[in-house]
């Protein structure tokens, strides 16, 4: 297989599929999915601090890696938060997401970011052996927050 990582432009032909994809991700992890065309919006509204690195073949879209830029991290040095790595279905086992991987962290290496940080499903054993397989050091002295829903409002109010 011939495939090609590459950053997504904001107003690249290859949203469609990669919202298709997003779908996908969004039916395997069993959590509610917007209708495709927001999907696509967002992603041509994506803030400028968010980035994706699609993995595509033949204009298809197999893969991809979502991440922002992040400071402080420790010694006051900036790095990189992973939020999500999918690769369809179809392809996993072909080394995609750990291509994918591999170019985040020539990424970061490029751009004098000293880490990738990134969270887990702790039930999903697939999963955490792909992260110790890259290297991924797990921190189980951390705790994952989110502020969502009626606790943001309550907050912002």
């Amino acid at each position: 297989m011939t495939f090609k990582i590459r950053p997504l432009a904001r107003q690249d032909a290859t949203i469609s599929a990669l919202a298709t994809l997003m779908q996908e991700m969004q039916a395997h992890y069993r959590v509610p999915c917007p209708p495709l065309d927001e999907i696509i919006a967002g992603l041509k509204s994506m803030p400028a601090s968010a980035e994706i690195l699609v993995c595509e073949d033949a204009g298809s879209v197999l893969g991809f890696v979502a991440f922002s830029g992040i400071y402080p991290g420790p010694g006051l040095k900036p790095g990189i938060f992973l939020k999500e790595l999918y690769v369809t279905q179809s392809q996993r086992g072909q080394g995609l997401g750990r291509a994918l991987m591999q170019a985040l962290a020539a990424l970061a290496k490029q751009r004098g970011l000293t880490r990738i940080d990134w969270t887990a499903d702790p039930e999903n054993a697939r999963i955490l052996a792909f992260y110790d397989g890259v290297g991924g050091i797990r921190k189980p002295d951390k705790l994952f927050f989110r502020l969502d829903g009626e606790a943001l409002e309550k907050l912002a109010t």
